[in-house]
């Protein structure tokens, strides 16, 4: 398991909106407000990787702000970028105002004055999102650059944006299986990530180092090939085509990637685990097998018997049977 977990319901009524503010102060420093701090609600898991730390959390409306007397103090020199799941917040900060909802991206300079605030707090609606904590001297792209895109609207929607956002997500799905040795690696991921969005919107990727810019194709490429796994004719030759690059130059990707799993082996194991966890879903359980191997791209029942035999040393239906017994 990676980080520490803070739950309102585990802190005494009375307490539970000033233990927020501290948890929230251990990394960020600003003054926090909310309507509803009598019967507060807020959970979080804080999840330091490496120099870069990941905050996924829930709460009720509630107002972050840096004032500009605490922008003149001492402050951890970092950026905040914030990606917004469930619910609306606007932002005002470096003379911007704009109001963000689901799968958008906001970027916020600690050593600024912003104000965060439920776009409408008259409902006790949660707001749901992830925080990135990186410093400053971590982001490889000049701080002039970088300050064009505080307070603005960045996209997750879409391409880099929507990897960062899927990656930020999956990291609190698997915090629980994950391990401390897995930490500084998946910060490194998560800078990349980050430095390859900015630079995208700001049409800087020369400015990035090579290995940022593979790391980004990297994830890329995964993203893509989890979302054609359906595809019989997904192979390496195709993912290659689909990113313009060439196949040899795809193959070194996943042997630095990977650590030595090679995009063949990577395909069918991704296919194998998915319908593995359908074979032993009890909600399919009238599901043909051939439906399920068809449906994670192996077109021939006999294909797929003798890889998932191969895999995990029964068959398909020998999985299944196990699991209902």
């Amino acid at each position: 398991m990676i980080g520490t977990m803070f739950r309102s319901e585990d802190v005494p009524v009375g307490d539970r909106f000033d233990h927020w503010r501290e948890v929230i102060g251990r990394s960020r420093s600003s003054e926090v407000a909310s309507a509803y701090a009598a019967d507060f609600w807020a959970e979080c898991r804080l999840m330091e990787l490496g120099p870069v730390t990941v905050i996924p959390l829930s709460f009720v409306p509630a107002r972050y702000w840096r004032s500009p007397r605490m922008a003149r103090q001492p402050d951890p020199e970092s950026y905040h970028l914030s990606l917004l799941l469930d619910g609306e917040l606007t932002l005002d900060h470096v003379g911007r105002t704009g109001t963000f909802g689901s799968r958008d991206l906001h970027l916020v300079d600690s050593s600024r004055p912003y104000d965060l605030r439920p776009a409408d707090d008259r409902e006790r609606c949660a707001v749901k999102g992830v925080g990135v904590d990186i410093p400053k001297t971590l982001l490889p792209l000049p701080p002039h650059l970088v300050s064009g895109l505080l307070g603005r609207g960045l996209s997750g929607r879409e391409g880099i944006g929507a990897l960062l956002t899927e990656f930020l997500i999956g990291l609190e799905q698997q915090a629980e299986t994950l391990q401390p040795s897995d930490a500084p690696r998946l910060g490194t991921v998560v800078l990349d990530l980050v430095s390859a969005l900015l630079a995208h919107v700001l049409d800087a990727e020369a400015a990035l180092p090579p290995e940022t810019r593979q790391q980004a194709l990297a994830q890329r490429i995964q993203l893509f090939i989890r979302q054609n796994l359906h595809d019989p004719e997904l192979s390496p030759p195709a993912v290659a085509a689909a990113h313009h690059i060439s196949l040899s130059y795809l193959h070194r990707i996943f042997q630095q990637q990977t650590r030595g799993e090679t995009v063949a082996a990577w395909i069918r194991n991704r296919r194998l685990e998915g319908a593995r966890r359908d074979l032993a879903d009890p909600s399919l359980r009238t599901t043909p097998i051939h439906v399920v191997a068809d449906r994670w791209g192996f077109p021939r029942a006999s294909d797929f018997t003798r890889a998932f035999r191969a895999a995990y040393g029964m068959s398909p239906r020998e999985y299944r049977l196990q699991g209902r017994a």
